[in-house]
């Protein structure tokens, strides 16, 4: 099932940064509880979560710059910049950090004592930001991704879109934990696969096109780890592969939306819907520690028609039928 988001409400994710300062004006100071946003790419990047995070706020009586107010920031892809963020934010004392990714680490880094929410963690166990799934104690809960759990499951997709598959191009950003863990999760199965894995290891967006040319037709396909520098980077990283004809595959809807070919992973709209639900908790008084971290309900396999012609590939009917969304 496809997550539509409205005209208006993306409007209302995107201008929320904007709008928010006029709101204050006619608030008086420290009236309202304040929600920390904070995003690991770029405000459009993350705009379709951001609209149904805001979306679901509405619902549950949170109204942006009457009920509550929302302080946006954006580390742009760089790791470096979600530290200086998340310290930002625990200075100005937020009720509570809404993120993902790396930004979670640095959002408990920044403080032991704010309310965190993540919404895009992949291990957040193995990672130290919770002691456990059921009880994550300490001041951080959320959503897991489990997108290490999917590579197998992943690569058997692209084997039936590239039946010739023998040579499978791994990108990840080795500055980034889960994507190194990611990396080693997708060599193993393709490895069990019977698939020759290439390596393509990133830390900056400098990096991308570089990676790129050194594959000269070392594969056959492309699998994609995802955090904050490639999400940010999603238009190049897909362009460079329509040029080398690679058929790509990722974790998440918005790659395939910015001419990926396919992905396969959780709603993510949903899960930041149901981040909405845990801050709505903890502007009640629940503690973050004693909120168990849930795990995706929903996984959604997208497919652009449109990247496959470009290609010259041609998706078998069967996997379009179980496609969720199809982009033509």
């Amino acid at each position: 099932m496809t997550v539509t988001i409205g005209r208006r409400d993306l409007l209302v994710a995107l201008g929320g940064a904007a709008a928010w300062p006029l709101a204050a004006r006619v608030q008086q100071p420290g009236k309202l509880p304040t929600i920390g946003y904070l995003g690991t790419a770029a405000a459009s990047a993350w705009a379709p979560w951001t609209a149904a995070f805001v979306q679901r706020l509405h619902e549950l009586g949170w109204i942006e710059g009457r009920t509550v107010a929302i302080q946006y920031r954006w580390a742009e892809g760089r790791t470096e910049r979600s530290a200086e963020l998340a310290a930002e934010l625990a200075r100005l004392k937020v009720n509570v950090i809404v993120t993902g990714g790396n930004a979670a680490l640095a959002a408990k880094q920044a403080s032991s004592v704010v309310p965190i929410v993540f919404a895009l963690v992949d291990d957040p166990v193995g990672t130290g930001l919770v002691a456990s799934l059921a009880r994550p104690g300490g001041n951080v809960t959320g959503l897991s991704i489990q997108s290490t759990d999917l590579a197998g499951k992943r690569i058997e997709l692209l084997r039936e879109v590239v039946p010739g598959l023998r040579r499978l191009a791994i990108m990840a950003n080795v500055g980034f934990p889960s994507g190194v863990q990611e990396m080693g999760e997708v060599r193993s199965a393709a490895r069990m696969l019977g698939l020759d894995p290439v390596a393509l290891e990133i830390r900056r967006a400098e990096d991308i096109a570089p990676a790129f040319e050194s594959l000269k037709d070392r594969a056959d396909a492309l699998y994609v780890a995802g955090d904050a520098l490639v999400i940010t980077h999603r238009v190049r990283i897909n362009t460079l592969a329509l040029i080398a004809r690679l058929p790509t595959m990722h974790n998440n809807r918005e790659f395939v939306a910015a001419a990926g070919l396919m992905s396969y992973g959780p709603n993510l709209p949903d899960l930041f819907r149901r981040a909405a639900d845990y801050v709505d908790k903890i502007l009640r008084g629940a503690k973050p520690g004693e909120l168990p971290v849930e795990q995706p309900t929903k996984f959604e396999l997208a497919i652009n028609l449109t990247t496959a012609k470009a290609i010259g590939l041609t998706i078998p009917p069967t996997l379009l039928g179980r496609a969720d969304e199809v982009i033509e």
